[in-house]
């Protein structure tokens, strides 16, 4: 930037998120070796805007985030002498990088398509690599400017390994780290974390295929010698003149490849305070539902405890293979609480909502699946705001979220929405029973299922039906 110090404005869109900004905590480290002076705020904030800054850079996340991160950009856009100083990088800006060249209402600003992970990317002739510097957590911590706490915010955040050996579709990985590296020294991260920020209690890796490395076995032996070992992972501290002893733990945040685990790579991992243990569930096949089953089986066999996983849906699958996906992982549930062996092991779900990275419905969360509807979509939503987005490992709370049966889910994904959220409660009152006698009375349904798949129930013309129709529709206006 020159021999001048520079005001520097680190932003985040006000998105709701769990982990804090790697790419601006990296940015922050690069500018304050120059000298320069930055801030950096989540959101939109009158006085910063009204400041002038010499560069304003501003974070992306998910390409569904598109409108809020428009507005957030042209929020600043006159606190830079030219558009041009400000920088825009990240997921949606790698993804969605032609949308954006294209906006009209942000042209001349500077868009990084990727990693900043080769010199002089920021400004020239500094040979510095961003991607390679100790982020900053000093403009994380939560106070009184900076009002947003990152619920992940005790936690050293590195990489074992970037990018992935798979080219999934549904997955951006391969657009945003399109070379595999299978060994980033954790050792060195955390140690220049920790001279300068302090110990840090977790330790948060986000590789995206870690068991594709073929030095799995130096990764996981530098974890242990970071004192990440299942038998010696205790955080010590004092608060309050007490001395506290605390549980530290290990999350490869992006999961692993149930394809690859194996006897060898199961064993490596269960050395390590490993928590939880992701694994990706992504198909309903039986050839897959094999693999995965396999795969924590020999999980929990060797002692892994905490399980977890994402289950993708409203891509390539049916509702009824959402639902086949979580009885699978209820029955494994009970087969590990009957074995002493798996001592007590239990996986927790994650239902998510599949949207495209790539094309019309990328910016917006519109998108239906071939084997969808807009109103099954409601139904899931409405199950996961009540049970807080996860299935716990009980035959009971999934049978109360999801149905004691297929027929019984099937049913649901109809269900008028209030009759869904109010399930078993006095505010029911025979409703439900009285919306589905007159559904199945109604022979005919040709001319009301159209409008219950749409969802497009806030303003019903119930004259448009016949009396056995308006008998089912009428559970469907909107209460007020």
């Amino acid at each position: 930037m020159g021999d001048k110090m520079a005001k520097i404005l680190l932003i985040e869109p006000d998105y709701k998120n769990k982990y804090p900004p790697l790419g601006l905590m990296k940015i922050s480290t690069y500018h304050k070796q120059q000298g320069d002076e930055v801030v950096f705020y989540k959101g939109k904030n009158k006085d910063l805007r009204d400041e002038k800054w010499d560069r304003i850079y501003i974070a992306t996340l998910f390409t569904f985030y598109w409108k809020k991160t428009i507005d957030t950009i042209k929020f600043y856009l006159n606190s830079v002498e030219n558009s041009s100083n400000i920088f825009v990088g990240g997921v949606m800006a790698t993804v969605l990088y032609d949308k954006l060249i294209e906006e009209e209402d942000i042209k001349g600003i500077k868009i990084f398509k990727g990693l900043l992970d080769k010199p002089n990317m920021l400004n020239p002739n500094d040979n510095l690599i961003v991607d390679t510097l100790t982020p900053d957590y000093s403009i994380i911590e939560h106070n009184e400017t900076q009002k947003y706490k990152y619920p992940v915010d005790d936690a050293y955040i590195a990489y074992a390994t970037k990018g992935c050996v798979n080219k999934c579709e549904f997955c951006v990985v391969p657009t945003l780290e399109p070379k595999y590296k299978d060994y980033i020294s954790i050792k060195e991260q955390v140690g220049k974390i920790k001279e300068k920020y302090g110990e840090k209690r977790d330790l948060l890796l986000l590789d995206n295929n870690v068991l594709a490395s073929n030095e799995l076995e130096r990764i996981i032996q530098d974890i242990i010698d970071l004192g990440y070992g299942v038998d010696d992972n205790f955080f010590r501290y004092e608060k309050n003149g007490r001395k506290i002893s605390r549980r530290k733990y290990v999350d490869f945040n992006q999961g692993v490849d149930a394809r690859l685990i194996n006897e060898e790579n199961i064993r490596l991992l269960s050395k390590i305070a490993i928590k939880p243990l992701r694994v990706a569930f992504d198909h309903a096949e039986d050839s897959y539902v094999s693999i995965y089953s396999k795969a924590v089986r020999l999980a929990a066999n060797h002692g892994i405890k905490n399980l977890s996983n994402f289950l993708l849906f409203n891509f390539k699958d049916t509702p009824q293979d959402l639902y086949k996906r979580i009885k699978i992982n209820i029955e494994l549930n009970e087969e590990f609480e009957a074995d002493d062996k798996t001592n007590g092991a239990k996986i927790f779900s994650f239902p998510m909502r599949y949207s495209p990275p790539k094309g019309s419905h990328s910016m917006d969360r519109k998108f239906i699946g071939k084997h969808w509807e807009p109103k099954y979509i409601r139904t899931i939503q409405c199950i996961l705001a009540a049970t807080h987005g996860v299935v716990g490992p009980k035959r009971s709370f999934f049978e109360k979220a999801y149905g004691t049966s297929m027929d019984e889910f099937n049913k649901l994904l109809l269900m008028p929405e209030d009759y869904i959220i109010y399930r078993g409660s006095h505010k029911d009152s025979g409703d439900t029973d009285e919306w589905w006698n007159s559904f199945e009375k109604l022979e005919d349904k040709s001319r009301i299922l159209p409008t219950i798949l749409s969802n497009n129930l806030k303003k019903i013309d119930l004259n448009q039906f016949s009396e056995d129709e308006k008998a089912v529709m009428i559970h469907y206006v909107p209460s007020k």
